[in-house]
């Protein structure tokens, strides 16, 4: 028996022109993006097929539009009666992974999360914050150097009750476990810095600092986090249709209440990717889908599983890619 995962993008993998081969011929996709403009009151359509990319990078912009066309591709998908076991999204696409599992109304999902990447950018002054990629290191260490780092750089306050959250602090954290050999850290950018030197040192085959926009998935979030979890109050949170990996606990959703936390604190959580991965596999996942734009997911899904697994991993962002990756539901695999 088939037990299909679909896993949805986050941001990073936008592109001008994603989702354009499911819109020119499929309904279903026209009717989600005339959604999602309605929803916002502009057309992100628009923005989405012609850019300019300066604009599409934007954070605000960035997270309704990848949101939209992974929406689009999973319907295009429910229609010809694929539907997924589990689901699951890297940071913004656990959003995406709730639509798709009923937790969320579409429209409801696609103005939280504009103003999540509106609340993301005005969370830290611009140019005080920066993430990095390690490559090649491991996790614990990566995350032993980021807690030496904060500590080092953080004067101890005066009064340590007063305040439990002081922006100003030089903080860096692991933002994403993406893959055993990737992990992202995030905070303030000197911090950032020093904690990717240290990983240099201490044997990372490779570190780079990344183009963002915010330091996503640290403590310098909370302000975020404190303004969506106010948004979520006047949204209805269903009960999943099925489980939904959470990024903050790598545990399966079954409730909507459950949903509605997670989605809260994963903005100043860590992304778990590897340990979701892990627990789908660890289900009885036969099949995994990356739905939506790019393939970051799926590279980093190869990764997780090892050169020899022998569970098909394929991502749909188009409709031939689409075609070829529900080629493999004909040759069911062994639970």
């Amino acid at each position: 028996m088939n037990k299909p995962v679909f896993l949805f993008p986050g941001q990073g993998s936008q592109s001008v022109g994603m989702g354009r081969s499911f819109y020119d011929t499929h309904a279903i996709a026209r009717q989600t993006f005339e959604e999602a403009d309605e929803a916002l009151g502009f057309s992100m359509t628009r923005l989405i097929f012609e850019g300019p990319e300066d604009q599409l990078k934007l954070t605000e912009h960035t997270q309704p539009s990848i949101l939209t066309v992974s929406v689009a591709v999973a319907r295009v998908l429910a229609a010809q009666g694929i539907t997924p076991a589990f689901a699951a999204g890297h940071s913004l696409g656990e959003y995406s992974a709730h639509v798709a599992a009923g937790t969320l109304s579409f429209a409801d999902a696609v103005r939280t999360v504009r103003n999540r990447g509106r609340y993301m950018q005005e969370a830290i002054p611009e140019g005080e914050g920066g993430m990095a990629a390690i490559l090649g290191l491991d996790a614990a260490l990566i995350s032993e150097i980021c807690a030496q780092v904060s500590d080092q750089m953080t004067p101890l306050p005066t009064d340590p009750a007063a305040r439990e959250f002081n922006p100003n602090s030089a903080i860096v954290a692991p933002a994403n476990y993406n893959s055993p050999a990737q992990v992202a850290i995030s905070g303030s950018k000197e911090a950032v810095e020093r904690a990717a030197a240290l990983c240099k040192e201490a044997g990372a085959k490779k570190t780079v600092m990344l183009h963002v926009s915010a330091p996503f998935h640290c403590p310098l979030m909370q302000p975020a986090q404190d303004r969506l979890a106010q948004d979520f109050h006047a949204i209805a949170f269903n009960d999943p249709t099925i489980p939904v990996a959470s990024n903050v606990d790598a545990l399966l959703v079954h409730r909507g209440d459950t949903a509605r936390d997670c989605l809260v604190r994963q903005v100043t959580g860590t992304v778990r990717w590897v340990e979701c991965v892990n627990l789908l596999v660890a289900q009885g996942a036969t099949h995994l889908f990356e739905v939506g734009p790019g393939k970051v997911l799926t590279g980093l899904n190869r990764q997780i599983l090892g050169k020899d697994s022998t569970l098909p991993a394929a991502h749909i962002d188009d409709v031939a890619s689409m075609e070829k990756a529900l080629e493999t539901l004909h040759h069911p695999v062994s639970a």
